[in-house]
């Protein structure tokens, strides 16, 4: 059985109202030239007649009918009421599938996505898209979906995500998604090549986007870092890693699930980038900056301008400009952590600056 979107469906309504409206003005059309042509009447009186006739409100004639004109006055009479009946139909079909309330729905949506800035794109909803679309919710970050099957579309729609229906490989799509203004793109879309090019178009309309992209084989992956995807993830090479890594370190593996992911969390895990015009620790070394003191977060690793990653940084580990710290801590220490460090630290790797 074919699953139509409500795009299809909204215009197919409108076709077939249109063709009511057509049909309802040829026939106002045909009776009026009878009258006007036949019956020698005047224009005026023609169109009222088959006004008249036309909503049945029962009037008496205009003028006497002879025995032909009553033969059409009564076919005039069937096509009306048979046009009209048609039009009524096809308007309260839309009224109790409520075409005309997704119509609002759609628009209020499209309002909602003008709005949207510092937001994430996710292309696809399927397995893989269904997780990271219910990690960005528990996070509370913005995003928008792509998806192209209409009943995947309706899924996530009756979920109350934000869904553009279409192709997300092409620039018009993303473009819809306010690419120029999201801040990182997560394709997980089914087909290696699909995501090849979506990273490729990202890139192309907002170089500064960071892209992440799904990859099925180890040549994928290397194609698709070559294309400017920011990160790679591989389903099998990374569930396998994990599998052996719950195998033999299970403790550690529920520790490290446990701060990154879900709504339920006790501790959590923050970037923070340093910015020299507002964090005043830039200069400093963790000692003098005294974070873990004043906000109780503990700083485990800080990734230089370079890329270079300290672990375990110690009281002596000097902060610089663009350090990027990676903090765990409640999220009260956080926030608090957040105020220390200036008003645009976090890293805008997911979401806005916060303040």
């Amino acid at each position: 059985m074919a699953v139509y979107s409500f795009e299809e469906k909204y215009r197919r309504l409108r076709q077939e109202l249109l063709g009511g409206a057509i049909a309802l003005g040829g026939v106002f059309f045909i009776g009026t030239l009878w009258f006007y042509l036949i019956e020698k009447w005047t224009l005026t009186e023609a169109a009222y007649m088959t006004m008249i006739t036309l909503s049945t409100v029962g009037f008496s004639e205009v003028r006497p009918l002879d025995d032909n004109s009553r033969l059409f006055t009564i076919f005039l009479i069937l096509m009306g009421v048979i046009t009209i009946g048609y039009i009524v139909n096809r308007l309260t079909e839309a009224l109790i599938q409520g075409y005309f309330q997704e119509g609002i729905r759609q628009r209020q949506e499209k309002r909602l996505i003008d709005t949207l800035e510092h937001h994430c794109i996710v292309c696809g909803y399927g397995r893989t898209a269904r997780q990271v679309a219910l990690e960005f919710q528990a996070e509370d970050v913005p995003f928008v979906i792509i998806d192209s099957r209409p009943e995947q579309v309706e899924e996530a729609k009756q979920l109350g995500y934000i869904v553009i229906q279409g192709d997300a490989t092409l620039d018009e799509c993303l473009i819809n998604a306010k690419i120029d203004k999201a801040v990182c793109l997560v394709s997980a879309l089914t087909s290696d090549a699909e995501n090849l090019y979506t990273v490729l178009s990202a890139k192309t309309l907002n170089p500064k986007i960071r892209a992440i992209a799904r990859a099925s084989t180890e040549e994928a992956v290397l194609k698709l870092q070559r294309a400017g995807a920011d990160a790679v993830v591989s389903p099998y090479i990374t569930g396998g890693k994990r599998l052996a890594a719950a195998a033999l370190r299970p403790q550690v593996m529920d520790f490290v699930d446990g701060i990154l992911t879900g709504s339920d969390r006790t501790f959590y895990m923050e970037e923070f980038l340093l910015d020299p015009k507002f964090c005043p620790c830039v200069g400093q070394t963790l000692s003098e900056a005294r974070l873990r003191l004043q906000s109780g977060a503990l700083v485990l690793a800080i990734r230089r301008s370079d890329g270079t990653l300290l672990g375990g940084p110690t009281g002596e580990t000097q902060l610089m400009a663009g350090d990027l710290l990676i903090c765990m801590g409640t999220p009260e220490q956080l926030r608090q952590l957040n105020q220390i460090l200036g008003p645009i630290t976090p890293s805008p790797a997911l979401r806005p600056p916060r303040h």
